[in-house]
Parts: structure tokens; C-alpha cells; sequence
């Protein structure tokens, strides 16, 4: 045991990108405790991200009537370079090592979930390039415009640090996002802390799985990780974190959310089935040229970002040793959140243990909502003018363009805390949001994201900064978008026709 602990240290040492999401991992990990879920299944979906199956436990109810399910509690996000173009020899490599990993750690949440997927820069180093006929052969394009990939580089928000934005600062951190150009993304997933890092040390080249002699993948200096990110999420287990780390502000966050802002957003009814969020769509949305049995069919676009939060700025607390000020009570945020008007009282106390509760329905209200609270048509008077308020709440904005004409969601979130000091100029660890998404193109994330913003709404209706949303307390560090083939074709996609 002690030779096997060793060797994960070594080569976790050599491979200081990967390092870095174990230090994270050591922090909350160990105020993580593992669920206990029954057998998962065993046919292995062909799209990536479809896990619900392998989650191995039924949704839950919340005392407040919400329907939910968490999702396994630790996950790392892995980014890499290639130093050359893969070969059919590398594919079988990568498959092999794939195969080898899910022989030692069966697919599912009680071990390992592992997703691959490619950035536009690996597909530049196929043959003929982004414009040669490989790719154009098969990478699906927009039925809205067949001239466009559904993978498209990722932009800065409209409110990110950006030389884009001249006039957006961000406090406390004014960090200017990084547009990535990685090859590579591993997600890998879990609920055991341990199996994490083992799957992380066996990759940087331990030869060691799950206690027993497994030669690492060797891919003669092909792939070198660039970095990784740890997230965590477990009921309850951000307020342990600030508890543990003595953060200004654990007392107001709800002892039983899984999320840092205090609410809860793992509904069932808040992400689409996989299917929609595939090239090949579903009876409630296509959005791709894509059809059944092309070869990326049943692929994405997972968006992956890096994101500091202003919890400071959450609570309405002008230093770390000040009290929070009324805009960040509990009714204040649940608005800033969800929509306006305020959805639920609360408790009495605006502030203790949260001042409410953290699971809350996520309401569709429609493509419309949002243009309704910026014209002051469904909110609540300002006491202060004694005219309708001006607001926007997050999922309203997001609302204008996120679900189909039927309603339901094209995306799924597989997003989640996390706290480190990647990106923070000081050196100091702080609370992140690491944010993971799955989408039918990149152009169907990129309008989302403006729309989370709604800067036109804003300017039509004289909305004030500071009532749109989650917008002043988001700092994107890092950005990019990758496309996640389907599970038959993620082993290096397209490399067998070179």
C-alpha cells in the first residue's frame, strides 16, 4: 500500500498539471463522504455524457417539493496539448488504455466516469485541416447556416475582462479570460476521492491501477496535460469547505446546498434528455445537419470554463469583517437567481443558515419573461422610488434562447464548486464555479451566454449593472469549446481515415 501511495506521489509530482486538481482534491475531499448507490447499468451509452443510468440512484425530493439528483461528487477536467498529429497506432493506444481504465473501474458513479472530447486545434492537425475534406466530411454544420462547424473557438463573454469589453472591471479579482487552444479534454468522475486520484496518477504514468501492476499509456511523448480543475458536489458540502477555511461569509450559506450561491441547481426539469443536446437532436429540437448513424451523431459541444466567484459581493458585504447590507438577504437573491418577484418568503432571518432554502423549482416562464422584468411589468415596487423595479433574473435571461418550442432544455449542466487558487493573483485559494456544459453547437452556447447578459433589454429598459443577474459576481478566468464524439468514435475521431 504504502510502495502503491508512493508511486501515485511521483508521478503526480512529474505531471504538475495534474497535480494541481489533487491539491484541490485534498482540501474538500476529505469532508466528502460516499454515497451509497446500487449496481449501475451495464450497456455503455454511446453518447458521452448520458449517465443518469450510471448514477445507480433514483431522483429525490426536496421538503420543498423540488425533484433532483446529484451527480457523482468529485470530478477533474483535464486539458492537453498533442506535440504531434495521432496516429491509427495512438488510437489504438488511447482506446486500449480507455478500455483498460473502465476494466479496472467499471463505468458509473460508485468508480469512474470518464468523458473524452477534442478542441478545434486537434482537428486542424487532420489531414487537409479544418477546410480539407476529412473534416468537412463529416464535422456536422448548422442547419441555420451550413456554412458554420458546430465547433466554433469559444469568444469572451460579453462580460468577461476582455480587450473585447473595454469598461468591464471585475472585483475583487479583474482577471482577463483566456481563450484556450487545447487538443484534448479528459472529464473524469466519481464519488470516491481515492479512485480520482488514482485514474489521475495511473494517466501521468504510476503503471499502477487500483492497487495492481497496469503499465500506463504510452503515447511517446503525444500528449502533455496542460491543466486540471477540481470540482466537487455534495449536499452541504461548500458550507463544510468555508467552515474548514474559516471564510467570511460561511455563517449565510445553507447547510445543505451543493452549490456555493446557496441554491441548489441539479433539477430534474433544468437539463434536457441527452438526446437533445446531440448534433442529431431529438422530436423536440435539430439543430445540426447531423442524422442518425453519421459519424458524430451522437456528439456535442462541451463548453468548459473557469469562473471565480464574488461571494462578498453575493452577501452584500463591503469588506470580509462588515455584515451583509440588504441586497444580499435572502429574498434579494433568490431574484437575482431565479426571476422576479420574489418566488418564497424565507425565513425571519434573512441571513443565518442562508435565510431560506436552497432547493427551489426551476420555473419556465418563457422566451419573453425576461423582456417583462426589465420593463418593470412583473416585479415588485421599489420602495425607494415607489416605481416597478427594474430587474433580471439569471434563468429568465437565460430562458430567451435555452429550451426548445416545447419547452424542454437543450443543454445539460454538469457543473459544480470548487475552490483553489488557479488564476487568483494573490495565491490565495477561492471559491470558483467550474462550469461544464453539453449543447448542440457552439453558436447555441455563445447566443445563450449573450443572453444571460441581455444587454439589449438592459439598454431598452435602463436596467442598473448591478439587477441583471449573476453578471457582477462572475469572473470567466478560461474558456473553450470542444466537441464530444459519440462513445464509438472517442478514441482520436477520424484518425482511421488518415
Amino acid at each position: 500500500m504504502n510502495s502503491n501511495h508512493f508511486t501515485r506521489r511521483d508521478a503526480l509530482k512529474g505531471a504538475g498539471a495534474l497535480a494541481m486538481a489533487v491539491s484541490a482534491l485534498e482540501i474538500a475531499g476529505p469532508l466528502a463522504w460516499t454515497p451509497q448507490r446500487a449496481s449501475a447499468a451495464t450497456c455503455l451509452p454511446d453518447i458521452q455524457f448520458d449517465i443518469d443510468a450510471f448514477l445507480a440512484a433514483p431522483p429525490q425530493t426536496s421538503a420543498t417539493g423540488v425533484v433532483f439528483q446529484l451527480p457523482p461528487v468529485h470530478t477533474v477536467f483535464a486539458t492537453a496539448k498533442l506535440q504531434r498529429t495521432p496516429t491509427r497506432r495512438d488510437q489504438r493506444t488511447l482506446a486500449r488504455a480507455l478500455d483498460r481504465l473502465e476494466a479496472s473501474y467499471p463505468f458509473g458513479a460508485r468508480h469512474i466516469i470518464t468523458i473524452v472530447s477534442y478542441g478545434l486545434p486537434y482537428f486542424s492537425r487532420l489531414t487537409g485541416g479544418l477546410t480539407g475534406g476529412l473534416v468537412a466530411e463529416h464535422l456536422p454544420r448548422l442547419l441555420s447556416d451550413t456554412s458554420r462547424y458546430v465547433l466554433e473557438e469559444a469568444v469572451a463573454g460579453p462580460t468577461d475582462v476582455s480587450p473585447a469589453n473595454p469598461g468591464i472591471i471585475k472585483v475583487p479579482y479583474n482577471v482577463p479570460v483566456a481563450l484556450e487552444s487545447n487538443d484534448m479534454l479528459f472529464t473524469i468522475r466519481g464519488d470516491n476521492a481515492q479512485f480520482i486520484s488514482d485514474v489521475l496518477a495511473w494517466l501521468a504514468g504510476s503503471n499502477v491501477l487500483r492497487g495492481c501492476p497496469v503499465e500506463s499509456p504510452s503515447f511517446d511523448g503525444l500528449l502533455s496535460f496542460t491543466s486540471s480543475r477540481y470540482q466537487f458536489v455534495q449536499m452541504g458540502l461548500p458550507k463544510a469547505v468555508a467552515v474548514q477555511n474559516n471564510l467570511a461569509f460561511a455563517n449565510y450559506m445553507q447547510h445543505d446546498s451543493p452549490m456555493w450561491l446557496g441554491f441548489a441547481d441539479q433539477q430534474t426539469s433544468g437539463n434536457g434528455p441527452p438526446a437533445i443536446c446531440t448534433f442529431a437532436g431529438n422530436d423536440s429540437a435539430r439543430l445540426t445537419t447531423a442524422t442518425a448513424g453519421d459519424y458524430f451523431d451522437n456528439g456535442s459541444i462541451q463548453h468548459l470554463s473557469h469562473v471565480i466567484l464574488g461571494m462578498l459581493q453575493w452577501f452584500d458585504m463591503s469588506t470580509a469583517t462588515t455584515p451583509p447590507k440588504p441586497d444580499g438577504f435572502f429574498i434579494q437573491r433568490v431574484q437575482y437567481m431565479f426571476q422576479a418577484p420574489n418566488m418564497v418568503p424565507g425565513n425571519t432571518d434573512p441571513l443565518t443558515d442562508g435565510g431560506g432554502p436552497s432547493f427551489l423549482n426551476n420555473t419556465n416562464n418563457g422566451p419573453g419573461y425576461a423582456a417583462q422584468e426589465a420593463a418593470g411589468i412583473v416585479t415588485n415596487i421599489d420602495p425607494a422610488t415607489g416605481l416597478p423595479e427594474r430587474r433580471m433574473g439569471h434563468l429568465s435571461c437565460l430562458q430567451r434562447s435555452s429550451r426548445a418550442a416545447d419547452g424542454t432544455p437543450i443543454h445539460i449542466r454538469m457543473d459544480g464548486p470548487g475552490f483553489d487558487n488557479m488564476d487568483i493573483p494573490d495565491g490565495s485559494n477561492q471559491a470558483k464555479l467550474q462550469f461544464t456544459i453539453f449543447v448542440p453547437s457552439a453558436d447555441f452556447f455563445r447566443t445563450m451566454r449573450i443572453n444571460q447578459v441581455s444587454s439589449d433589454l438592459q439598454q431598452e429598459f435602463g436596467v442598473q449593472d448591478i439587477k441583471i443577474g449573476l453578471e457582477r459576481l462572475l469572473t470567466a478566468t478560461r474558456r473553450q469549446n470542444f466537441l464530444c464524439p459519440p462513445r464509438r468514435h472517442r478514441a482520436f475521431p477520424l484518425v482511421e481515415f488518415t
